[in-house]
């Protein structure tokens, strides 16, 4: 696996062979707060996999005791500006659409603490595998700060009771709790978070890479429409993925009962 580090080595940039990319936050001494560094460093290595036509899956990890506390404090209280504060947020919700607009599943691999932005993160990645120590809160208003922008996918990914009681107490939930409310995919022993990752990356590198990104976006599409515009846009997703060369391929390797063999 070869290492390329963008701008700044805030986040470490490695592709393997197969196209699965892994972006590593590696700032460890701060925990890997979003800082101003750390977000030009993630929005730059998403856009390199976006231009990356060979990308096949994005895996987002942190280096260190921690995944991500969220914003630098220390940063948001030096700058006590209206224009200073827009603007870091900004950047932030920029980063966050990249995810959910790359053509690749992105999973979070969750480690240590993950709160405020950095639970924010977790909850805007496709897909999150945790270790069993990870613990997820949404901890501004503790602070006097509430997390509204985090608010935007846990939302979307939590019930809105839970979400609401994470967001008005600021307190931690488990690894576990986040699973069974839906924040996380699998909870692991820490010593098993590269080979749970792994297992979901393998499962996504046996499907058609067509199918993968017109699903993905439909996904997101929808859920933001009411219920007839959203049959209608995957009724039409459906009908064009269908007469991709993946679903061709698919449904005459069925027929045939043989498995399907994809093409680049």
């Amino acid at each position: 696996m070869k290492s390329d580090p963008q701008v700044t080595d805030a986040v470490l940039y490695e592709r393997d062979p197969r196209g699965v990319i892994t972006l590593t936050m590696n700032r460890p001494a701060n925990f890997n707060s979003l800082s101003e560094e750390m977000l030009a460093a993630l929005q730059a290595a998403l856009d390199r996999v976006k231009a990356d036509e060979g990308a096949r899956a994005v895996i987002i990890a942190g280096a260190g005791k921690a995944f991500c506390p969220g914003h630098n404090l220390k940063e948001m209280s030096d700058n006590p500006s209206l224009e200073y504060y827009q603007t870091l947020f900004d950047a932030c919700s920029r980063v966050m659409l990249s995810i959910m607009k790359l053509p690749v599943p992105v999973i979070a691999r969750v480690h240590g603490i993950a709160t405020a932005a950095g639970c924010q993160l977790v909850a805007q990645c496709d897909l999150a595998v945790a270790a069993t120590e990870a613990k997820f809160a949404v901890s501004g208003v503790s602070y006097g700060l509430f997390c509204a922008t985090p608010s935007v996918p846990l939302l979307r990914n939590v019930a809105p009771k839970h979400a609401m009681e994470m967001l008005v107490t600021g307190e931690f939930i488990s690894a576990q709790q986040a699973m069974e409310r839906g924040l996380v995919n699998r909870v692991v022993p820490a010593d098993q978070l590269d080979a749970e990752v792994e297992k979901l990356v393998t499962s996504i590198l046996e499907k058609p890479q067509a199918a993968l990104a017109m699903g993905k976006d439909v996904v997101y599409r929808h859920r933001e429409m009411g219920i007839e515009a959203a049959y209608q846009l995957a009724g039409q997703t459906m009908a064009v993925n269908m007469m991709d060369s993946c679903a061709q391929e698919g449904f005459k390797a069925f027929t045939e009962k043989r498995k399907p063999a994809w093409k680049p």
